[in-house]
């Protein structure tokens, strides 16, 4: 399994973050990601098979890392999934950011939310005041304290994964660190 001992996810997993799965699983995944990266919306759908593979085995975590330097709308669509998820949808809103990753400007994040059944009267606004930037440059600020310097960036664990995150060696890494947590 490649995982590096450079990195360390700090600070740990908490209330704050975005989980899908059991907190007390035996593997917890974390990822480091940007709404508007292809190599990211390649990882979502093997994140799902992974997900799928291992059920409550595994917690999934999902951290914002907007490369806003080449993603010009990434930063807006991570304040539109925490706007969300303020409504209690922020997973619905990950999903569908992924799967439309070409269309992110800001008619089509309030398509989203309209698709969701959010409240738009305090969606736009939201968007328009940038209330979740703060709650996105924290995850972002978090990962670069963690040693991300590009998206995916996955930590099994707590601990750095610098390996294939094609479904075949994820799933390997994550199986084993399941077997690494389970007592004798």
């Amino acid at each position: 399994m490649a995982i590096s001992l450079g990195g360390t996810l700090t600070p740990p997993v908490g209330k704050r973050d975005h989980v899908q799965g059991p907190a007390d699983a035996p593997v917890t995944l974390v990822e480091y990601g940007d709404f508007e990266c292809s190599y990211c919306a390649a990882a979502y759908l093997i994140v799902k098979k992974v997900q799928e593979a291992m059920g409550d085995r595994l917690c999934f975590v999902f951290r914002h890392f907007p490369l806003t330097q080449i993603h010009p709308h990434a930063e807006a669509a991570a304040e539109a999934s925490e706007a969300a998820g303020a409504q209690g949808q922020f997973w619905q809103m990950h999903d569908l950011l992924y799967k439309n990753q070409q269309a992110l400007d800001p008619m089509h994040l309030l398509g989203y939310a309209e698709e969701l059944g959010l409240d738009t009267k305090r969606f736009v606004p939201e968007l328009e005041e940038h209330v979740y930037h703060a709650r996105v440059r924290e995850d972002f600020m978090s990962g670069v304290r963690s040693g991300v310097n590009g998206t995916p960036a996955f930590f099994i664990n707590a601990i750095r994964y610098d390996g294939s995150w094609d479904l075949v060696p994820l799933l390997q890494a994550l199986e084993e660190a399941s077997r690494q947590e389970t007592p004798a």
